[in-house]
C-alpha cells in the first residue's frame, strides 16, 4: 500500500462536506441582499443571505453580471473621506482604537462582503468561480481591476500553503477526481481513460495534486512526473503507448512533464513552487536512485515572438511562410533541416528577450526560473502534437532544478532577473545574437 497516498486520502476526508442545496431567494435583488448581509449581525440570517447571493449570481445574465460587478466596484469601494479623517486621527493619537478604526476604513466593504459569503458551507468554490467570471470581463471593463485586487488579496490568504492538502493521484483514486484530471490537463491533452491510466498507474509514473479543505473534490493544481534514465528530449517518448516500463529503482531522473493549474478563478495565486518542492521531497524519500530533477516544458510564446523577430531581421534562414505552412499542415518536414537554427532562436527568446519589466517574455520560463531552475537544454521535434507545433514548432525545453543551487538561482532571478543556463544553451543564444548582429551563420548550421 502507498502509505503517503493513503495518508493524504485519509486526511482529505476530514474536510469533505455534503453538497449544499442553495436557497433560491425571497424576492430581494442581489444588491439588496449584499447590503443586508453587510448590515446583518445574526449568523443564521447571514448564512441565508449568503446562499441567496450565490444562487442569484449563478443565474445572472451577461448584462446583469456586469451591473453586479459595477455595484461591487463603485458602491462597495473605499470611503475616502472617512479614511482621510481616520488617518489624521491616527497621526494625532496612535492608540489601538484609532489603529483598528484606520484598518477598518482602509478596507473596501466588498472584502467583508466576500468574507461573509464565504461563511456559507461550500461557498469557497463558488467564489472562485465568481472571480473566474470577473476575469473574463476585465479586458473590456478594466475598472473592475479594483474589485479583482480584493479577490486576489483574500484568495492569497485563504489558499496559502498551510491550508493545502497534497495528494497522490493514482488509478484507484475516486472517479470524479480522475475525470477532473482529464478535464484540467492543460499541457498534453489526455485523450481517454486508457491514456490517463498510462500516466498514473505504471510504477515509473506519478501524479500529485494540491487540494483545499473547502474544495476537497476539485484539484487546484497537479503535476505529472515520469521516472526515467537520463534527461528526456521528447514528450512522445514519455507518452508512448507501448513504451517499456522502467523499474523505479533503475531511474536516475524525475521529469516534470506537465503542470496544470485547474482553477481559472485562482489566477495569480501561486501553488506551483510549493507543489514542486513537495513532490521533490516525496520522491527523494521514496526513490533513492533519483538524483536529477528536470522539466520537459512547452515554450508557448515562441512562435508569436519568432514571427516578430523575422519581421525585424529580414532574410532569415527560415521564412515566416515556412513556419505558417508547418503550423497549418502540422508537418515539420520543411523545418527539419533547420532544427539547429530553431534551437538558437529559442535560446535567444528564453534568455535574451525581456519585457519592459526586465522579465523573460515566456510565462513558463518565468515560472521555473523564479522557482530556482536553470535553462538546461532545448530540443527540436520534442512535441509534434498540433498544439506543440502551433506554439513552438515542436520545440521544448528542459529546466533543471539543481537542489544545491535552487536558492542561489532564485535569488539571482528575483533580484536581477538573471537567467541561469547551461553552457550549451548559452552557446546557442550567443550564436543567435551574432547572426542578428550581421555576421550571418551558414544555412542550417
Amino acid at each position: 500500500m502507498n502509505r503517503s497516498g493513503f495518508f493524504y486520502d485519509l486526511l482529505s476526508t476530514l474536510f469533505e462536506r455534503p453538497g449544499i442545496a442553495r436557497i433560491k431567494g425571497d424576492g430581494r435583488s442581489i444588491t439588496a441582499l449584499c447590503e443586508d448581509l453587510i448590515a446583518s449581525a445574526g449568523e443564521g440570517s447571514g448564512y441565508n443571505m449568503g446562499q441567496q447571493i450565490l444562487s442569484r449570481f449563478s443565474e445572472l445574465t451577461a448584462e446583469e453580471e456586469i451591473a453586479f460587478f459595477d455595484y461591487l466596484n463603485e458602491q462597495m469601494d473605499l470611503d475616502i473621506e472617512r479614511l482621510q479623517a481616520l488617518t489624521a486621527a491616527y497621526q494625532t493619537d496612535r492608540t489601538s482604537e484609532n489603529f483598528a478604526n484606520l484598518l477598518d476604513a482602509a478596507e473596501p466593504k466588498r472584502q467583508e462582503l466576500l468574507r461573509r459569503i464565504n461563511r456559507v458551507p461550500g461557498a469557497t468554490g463558488d467564489l472562485v468561480k465568481m472571480r473566474a467570471r470577473l476575469l473574463k470581463l476585465l479586458r473590456d471593463n478594466p475598472r473592475f481591476g479594483r474589485t479583482d485586487v480584493d479577490f486576489q488579496h483574500l484568495f492569497s490568504s485563504w489558499f496559502n500553503r498551510g491550508f493545502l492538502v497534497p495528494r497522490r493521484i493514482h488509478w484507484q483514486s475516486p472517479a470524479n477526481i480522475l475525470e477532473k484530471i482529464i478535464k484540467y490537463e492543460a499541457v498534453h491533452a489526455i485523450n481517454d481513460w486508457d491514456d490517463l491510466r498510462r500516466r498514473v498507474e505504471p510504477s515509473d509514473r506519478r501524479c500529485y495534486a494540491f487540494f483545499h479543505p473547502a474544495m476537497p473534490d476539485d484539484p487546484l493544481i497537479f503535476v505529472e512526473v515520469a521516472l526515467v534514465k537520463g534527461v528526456p528530449a521528447s514528450v512522445q517518448d514519455i507518452l508512448a503507448e507501448n513504451r517499456e516500463i522502467l523499474a523505479p529503482e533503475s531511474a536516475d531522473t524525475a521529469v516534470f512533464y506537465s503542470i496544470s493549474n485547474c482553477q481559472a478563478g485562482l489566477r495569480g495565486v501561486s501553488f506551483g513552487n510549493s507543489l514542486i518542492k513537495q513532490v521533490v521531497g516525496n520522491l527523494q524519500a521514496e526513490v533513492k536512485s533519483i538524483s536529477k530533477f528536470v522539466t520537459l516544458s512547452p515554450i508557448p510564446g515562441f512562435n508569436r515572438w519568432l514571427h516578430q523577430s523575422i519581421a525585424q531581421h529580414p532574410d532569415p534562414v527560415v521564412a515566416a511562410q515556412d513556419i505558417d505552412l508547418a503550423i497549418e499542415t502540422g508537418e515539420l518536414g520543411g523545418l527539419a533541416e533547420q532544427s539547429q537554427w530553431l534551437r538558437r532562436q529559442a535560446a535567444d527568446y528564453l534568455i535574451n528577450q525581456k519585457g519592459r519589466n526586465g522579465m523573460p517574455l515566456d510565462p513558463v520560463a518565468r515560472f521555473h526560473l523564479n522557482n530556482g531552475a536553470m535553462v538546461h537544454d532545448i530540443h527540436a521535434g520534442a512535441d509534434l502534437s498540433p498544439n506543440g507545433v502551433r506554439q513552438a514548432c515542436g520545440l521544448m525545453v528542459n529546466y533543471l532544478y539543481d537542489l544545491k543551487k535552487i536558492d542561489q538561482f532564485h535569488e539571482g532571478f528575483a533580484e536581477a532577473h538573471t537567467v541561469f543556463t547551461s553552457k550549451d544553451v548559452k552557446t546557442l543564444a550567443d550564436a543567435a545574437a551574432t547572426n542578428k548582429n550581421g555576421r550571418k551563420l551558414k544555412n542550417g548550421s
